[in-house]
């Protein structure tokens, strides 16, 4: 059980657990911040992920992340959430791709990046 809450605490000091699940794989590419929360896009050499944070986690609420590459179909997630909608990954190779957030009924895009 020690070993356990070490190897968490080890895993990401100073973080916050919601933060820390809700981090896609890669450099972080692009925040879009809005009133009831947070859009995120990340990129990895060929992929592109992205994920929807609540400004205030906890209560039950409509949440949705979407990606679409150019050309392409869109990933998407979306339900009742707590904190976090996503992730949501897709091929982007030599594309540029277009994420799109909502909580709360509040929602916001990125238009097309990673071009």
């Amino acid at each position: 059980m020690v070993m356990a809450v070490a190897a968490l605490t080890l895993a990401a000091p100073g973080v916050p657990h919601a933060e820390a699940a809700a981090a896609c794989p890669g450099r972080l590419a692009k925040t879009v911040s809005f009133s009831t929360g947070e859009l995120r896009v990340y990129e990895r050499g060929d992929y592109a992920c992205a994920v929807t944070l609540a400004k205030r986690p906890g209560t039950r609420r409509s949440m949705s992340v979407s990606l679409q590459p150019r050309g392409g179909r869109a990933d998407q997630d979306s339900g009742m959430f707590t904190r976090q909608a996503g992730p949501v990954t897709v091929h982007s190779l030599n594309r540029c791709v277009r994420a799109t957030g909502s909580v709360s009924g509040v929602s916001r895009s990125t238009g097309w990046i990673l071009c």
